[in-house]
């Protein structure tokens, strides 16, 4: 046998032979690469995108929590602003009564402090009228004694004496009995 290899006697199509048509070759060479690409870097590619799936809808999953946990402490601030309208609103209603309230207690302290002045000016009025009165019977008295005296006075002689005397004996006499 010979072992020589002989090129001229290879025939296209029976067996394996080398091809001298670039053009195939390299589509040929072209596939077997990208086979091997996709191959063993295609594993590695799915891997990557999948991290890269995973990191994705993970960063959804969080967004989606951050974006309910948002959500409620919204409501909580809207549920905690209408609490605070409605405490707000029962403080000004609160405030509308007590304002009436003192109110009314002003004037009805007014009212009777009103009363009690003129219950003051009534007795004041009456207290004064009293003194005149007094003074005015003093006055009187004293202008009756002054003119008693004067009178006595002027008549004073033993018979008036022996009269008046008698007058009160008389009067005496008559207690007695």
């Amino acid at each position: 046998m010979n072992l020589m290899f002989d090129l001229s006697t290879l025939t296209f199509g029976h067996g394996f032979g080398i091809n001298t048509n670039i053009l195939e070759t390299n589509v040929i060479n072209l596939a077997v690469v990208i086979g091997v690409v996709v191959t063993f870097v295609g594993d590695a590619l799915k891997s990557l995108l999948e991290n890269r799936r995973n990191s994705i809808l993970n960063n959804l999953k969080e967004a989606d929590q951050k974006a309910f946990e948002a959500q409620e402490r919204l409501n909580q601030a809207k549920a905690s602003l209408n609490e605070a309208v409605k405490k707000a609103e029962v403080i000004k209603q609160q405030s509308f009564v007590t304002a009436e309230q003192e109110s009314q207690q002003v004037v009805r302290q007014t009212q009777e402090e009103l009363l009690r002045l003129e219950q003051t000016k009534q007795d004041t009025i009456q207290l004064q009228r009293q003194r005149a009165i007094q003074q005015l019977s003093q006055q009187v008295i004293n202008l009756a004694l002054s003119q008693v005296k004067t009178k006595l006075s002027k008549r004073l002689d033993v018979s008036f004496h022996n009269s008046v005397n008698q007058f009160h004996i008389v009067l005496l006499t008559n207690y007695k009995a």
